[in-house]
């Protein structure tokens, strides 16, 4: 029993350090690339911190906007009274 799991143990570890060097050449590879995508990601990291910057609204503009809601709720609970 021990011999078996033994074997099969050692096929396991034979297997991974196979992965294992499928992996090292790949990156060894990709690592030519490298120029090209260290742009890519520059570019998209760009164009995500700029999606991240917010708006900023007047004071006017907020109040404008809290009334508008406030109008809303009064509606909906107005109707949801006249429901019941």
């Amino acid at each position: 029993m021990s011999y078996s799991r033994a074997m099969s143990i050692e096929s396991i570890l034979a297997e991974i350090d196979a992965e294992i060097a499928r992996l090292t050449q790949v990156r060894t590879l990709l690592g030519g690339a490298g120029s090209v995508a260290s742009r890519v990601t520059d570019r998209q990291t760009k164009k995500a911190s700029s999606k991240s910057r917010r708006r900023v609204l007047s004071p006017d503009a907020r109040k404008r906007i809290a009334d508008a809601q406030r109008k809303r709720w009064a509606a909906q609970k107005a109707k949801s009274k006249k429901d019941s």
